[in-house]
């Protein structure tokens, strides 16, 4: 089957590369002009190291990984106030994980799979018409051409949704939370530092390279935002950390500054199907939340699902159902437990941030007790 791809990012290669296993012909499509490098931290664990192995990129991902030691947690004042030995935590827990950046994470898996795909980039799906055997497609700038499948994995604002299933607005709420990032051209040893007060969050993260700063912070929804607004998302950003300390002014001196800034609303995607036809969303498309950097994870596995599924055989609308059966097993949790995740990471109140940094220091004990009780439930070796 001919299968467009929307989206070259972490889901779109690697579904590409398992349908190309398969026998199938896959298209990947990419707005932008060619892959980015850097950008925010995210993990590769649980089934997504198992979908990196099977591609033969475990290797790279570890080459590039962000090579993180612990975690210093920092009070209002900027005074210490917790430590996370990070390595002795994966090593309590017997985590394979990976954490990398994420364009270095797309970079990867785009190279294991792109003498077998077909990619395009500097261009965009413009229309999609569907019928009963296929899906005409229209583009921004190439030729149109006719599908067998279309996968929106453009992320939470996809193009691929609004054209199939309707507004953005209908299907994206925000959970009153925004995010923002910058790279910081310096080096600050090995150690993610994470400030905090009641309702925002800084870290610094060290990255090959270059640091890279993430601001993460409470705030109503600000209406009509333009993603392309710099200059407000910059008001808004300064305005809310603006009577903060430790080195948050001059931070935000570099905001200011600064032309390379990420900027969006922490939201989740609430759509009861994602399948029209023979179109069918994908990663942040479908299931978008991750404030712990697990997104890239989650969109693995369902790519290599979706490739399991259409290479089983049978009907198509059937495969699409399994597909999205077996991976909304795997989202549900992370959807369901995002305002939890969002109290660990930004709390609310200072009682709030004394409880999150309590718990992060008792967490290699806890995880040492998960691992010593595993052991004991794992059967002896014959």
């Amino acid at each position: 089957m001919d299968v467009l791809i929307s989206g070259a990012g972490v889901a779109g290669p690697t579904l590409a590369h398992f349908l190309a296993r398969a026998g199938h012909r896959p298209t990947v499509v990419e707005l932008a002009a060619d892959l980015r490098s850097s950008g925010n931290p995210v993990d590769v664990r649980g089934e997504a190291v198992d979908v990196a192995e099977s591609m033969g990129v475990m290797r790279r991902l570890r080459e590039a990984a962000t090579d993180v030691d612990g975690l210093r947690l920092l009070g209002p004042s900027g005074r210490p106030a917790g430590y996370v030995d990070m390595r002795a935590f994966q090593g309590a827990s017997g985590s394979r994980e990976v954490e990398i950046p994420r364009g270095d994470l797309a970079s990867v898996l785009y190279e294991a799979g792109r003498d077998d795909a077909e990619y395009v980039f500097g261009d965009s799906i413009a229309s999609l018409s569907r019928d009963a055997d296929g899906v005409d497609v229209t583009f921004r700038r190439g030729a149109p051409r006719r599908f067998g499948l279309v996968v929106g994995a453009d992320g939470l604002h996809s193009t691929t949704r609004r054209l199939a299933f309707g507004p953005e607005a209908d299907y994206v709420r925000g959970i009153g939370m925004y995010v923002a990032g910058m790279p910081v051209d310096e080096e600050i040893g090995r150690d993610v530092i994470m400030y905090n007060v009641p309702g925002r969050m800084l870290a610094l993260h060290p990255s090959r390279g270059r640091a890279l700063a993430a601001f993460i912070f409470r705030h109503p929804p600000v209406a009509g935002l333009d993603s392309r607004d710099i200059e407000r998302q910059r008001d808004i950003l300064t305005a809310a950390y603006a009577h903060d300390g430790w080195r948050v002014p001059e931070l935000l001196d570099r905001v200011r500054a600064g032309e390379d800034l990420y900027f969006d609303a922490v939201s989740r995607v609430e759509i009861d199907s994602w399948t029209r036809g023979r179109v069918t969303l994908l990663g942040d498309a479908s299931s978008s939340v991750s404030l712990f950097g697990d997104g890239s994870s989650s969109a693995m596995v369902g790519a290599r699902t979706l490739a399991e599924e259409l290479s089983a055989g049978g009907d198509l609308a059937a495969a699409l159902r399994r597909y999205e059966e077996r991976h909304r097993k795997v989202v549900g949790p992370r959807l369901r437990n995002v305002g939890l995740a969002s109290h660990l990471l930004v709390p609310g109140t200072r009682a709030g941030v004394a409880v999150r940094n309590l718990a992060t220091r008792l967490s290699p004990v806890v995880a040492a007790g998960r691992r010593l009780a595993a052991g004991r439930r794992r059967p002896a070796p014959v």
